[in-house]
């Protein structure tokens, strides 16, 4: 189990950085939007981001 934790830990990493290496001006706007926007929003945002890797978890495992 702690290998698939490190494991997923390690594939959000990759991830991340190759949006960040690959679209760097767009991230930058990304995050601008993101302060501008209400925390109420952003809270719902991150819920549905949530539910989707929950999901998509689901899927991989199931």
């Amino acid at each position: 189990m702690m290998q698939d934790i490190g494991t997923a830990l390690g594939l959000v990493l990759v991830i991340e950085g190759l949006l960040y290496a690959l679209l760097a001006a767009p991230m930058k706007a990304l995050i601008r939007a993101a302060l501008d926007m209400p925390d109420a929003q952003l809270r719902i945002s991150g819920v549905l981001t949530i539910a989707l890797g929950v999901f998509v978890v689901w899927l991989a495992r199931g």
